[in-house]
């Protein structure tokens, strides 16, 4: 079932003019990695509608925070050389995170983002990135089961937002139901 414009302004209201720009980017990303029915679609919105400020950001806003700074050096996200950190910040509607995640996001979409990180910033990787992470953590299983909770912490690290998750993940089943 592809999600709508308007269904999808139900669920994101402060997406404004972007719902339109990524409805078609969401459907196909959705599709292609069986992000499909009621319970996944709306735990996917719901995520990547906190992720990303309602899809008004695909590029993590840097400070750099004191958060932020500790991206440079961080070997679990493949941060080894210098300026990986800011290179590499969280871009896409689910903020992949690091050189090694841009690595194998790059390998799995067929995209050169070592050199183009920046390319995750467009709708149809932005999507097509958070539906692969999506994928590749096993969150159709968790969306299936209701358990907002286990997807944040594997989206997030820990449950950060976790209240607007939930509210965005309500509006989601009620709109899509």
């Amino acid at each position: 079932m592809p999600i709508t414009e308007q269904q999808l302004l139900q669920i994101l209201p402060n997406a404004g003019r972007n719902a339109g720009v990524f409805v078609p980017a969401l459907n196909t990303a959705m599709n292609h990695y069986g992000i499909v029915g009621t319970a996944r679609v709306s735990a996917f919105i719901a995520q990547i509608g906190h992720e990303s400020g309602q899809l008004r950001w695909v590029r993590e806003i840097w400070g750099p925070t004191a958060q932020q700074l500790k991206y440079e050096g961080r070997a679990d996200l493949g941060n080894t050389e210098k300026g990986d950190g800011s290179k590499y910040r969280g871009r896409g509607l689910i903020q992949v995170t690091g050189r090694a995640n841009y690595r194998a996001c790059g390998e799995a979409l067929g995209l050169d983002l070592i050199s183009k990180p920046e390319l995750l910033e467009l709708p149809q990787h932005a999507a097509m990135s958070a539906a692969w992470f999506w994928s590749t953590r096993g969150l159709n299983t968790l969306a299936d089961q209701g358990e907002l909770v286990k997807i944040t912490r594997r989206i997030n690290g820990g449950v950060s937002g976790l209240a607007d998750r939930q509210a965005l993940y309500e509006k989601a089943l009620k709109v899509l139901a």
